[in-house]
């Protein structure tokens, strides 16, 4: 779907719902909805937004990271690697 095509009223919406929501699934695409003229929702395919939100969640999980390294609560990589390859080896040495 162009993004040209992809902003329609509200009255279009309820009236070809299962068409749009057909193709919307078949193209990954996404739907903006007005109402008097204004943006008010999104529709969007399932796998598109279940994509949208595992990104969001990797954006915060780095977001939270770059907070720990800036609190000066972070570890050199190597250091991190190291201690992960000891506990390998101990548990191989069991």
């Amino acid at each position: 779907m162009k993004f040209s095509e992809s902003i329609k009223p509200i009255s279009y919406f309820k009236a070809h719902a299962a068409e749009v929501i057909k193709e919307i699934s078949d193209n990954r695409g996404t739907l903006i909805i007005t109402q008097i003229g204004e943006a008010k929702a999104i529709v969007q395919d399932i796998r598109s937004y279940e994509e949208t939100q595992a990104d969001i969640a990797m954006l915060k999980i780095i977001a939270m990271g770059q907070k720990e390294i800036e609190a000066g609560r972070g570890q050199p990589a190597t250091d991190v690697f190291r201690e992960l390859y000891n506990k390998i080896d101990l548990k191989e040495a069991e």
